[in-house]
């Protein structure tokens, strides 16, 4: 079942075009990496696949139940305060927000909801420490959590092992394929090689002027895939 589908997308800012023509799905259960260079329009996309900006022309739909306020997003470290004084479990709850329909508090579902998805990433015993006070991995975890309060089914995450070691990076990619074989969909975007070697089914590389959309086998046979391989110093 398709969950999202772009056809003949042109997308930017201020009607100047970054990407033209292109058309993707994003199928229930996918693991999706976004790939590409530093200015090829990588970011633009994140933002229209949030809603948060408007195609300059094409369509993009949400199909399969998912509403455009069902999408859990993991922003970019840069774009994180990560020394809010806040609990863990005030910042997971906070991703109930763009749902909400009351004024003042959280539900108990919401509450009890929150606490499965702390067990789920083993943070439940941090539920009532000190955000600002967690290592960056953990940190990362109870942002996976707040991700999760907003989607039984599609997660976007946005360089989500940019600023982590590569231990912990190592750790944050094995809670996704847990979460993945759990029935929910993962896009990423990502500068490393890792992730899109490993786990991902399915490629969007962005690259100015032009993009690949399909299978990781098919993309690491293509131009773009073969030089994406070597310039990670993966060429075969």
């Amino acid at each position: 079942m398709t969950l999202i589908e772009g056809k003949d997308l042109t997308l930017g800012y201020e009607g100047q075009a970054i990407i033209t023509s292109l058309s993707f799905t994003v199928a229930e259960g996918d693991y999706l990496c976004i790939v590409g260079e530093n200015g090829s329009g990588k970011s633009t996309f994140v933002k229209t696949v949030l809603s948060l900006v408007e195609p300059l022309g094409g369509t993009i739909e949400y199909k399969g139940g998912l509403r455009k306020n069902e999408i859990g997003y993991l922003p970019q470290s840069s774009g994180i305060q990560r020394d809010f004084p806040s609990s863990v479990m005030e910042v997971v709850l906070s991703g109930c927000l763009n749902r909400h329909r009351k004024l003042f508090g959280y539900t108990r579902e919401e509450k009890e909801r929150a606490g499965e998805n702390l067990e789920r990433l083993g943070m439940d015993r941090y539920a009532h420490a000190s955000f600002q006070e967690l290592s960056g991995g953990q940190q990362q975890r109870v942002l996976l959590s707040r991700a999760l309060m907003a989607t039984e089914k599609l997660i976007f995450l946005d360089e989500p092992a940019s600023s982590l070691d590569p231990a912990t990076s190592s750790e944050l990619y094995a809670l996704l394929r847990l979460l993945n074989s759990s029935g929910i969909t993962i896009m990423m975007v990502t500068h490393d090689i890792h992730p899109a070697l490993n786990d991902a089914r399915t490629i969007l590389h962005l690259s100015h002027g032009r993009y690949f959309f399909g299978t990781k086998e098919r993309y690491f046979e293509s131009d773009l895939g073969r030089a994406f391989l070597k310039e990670a110093g993966h060429d075969h």
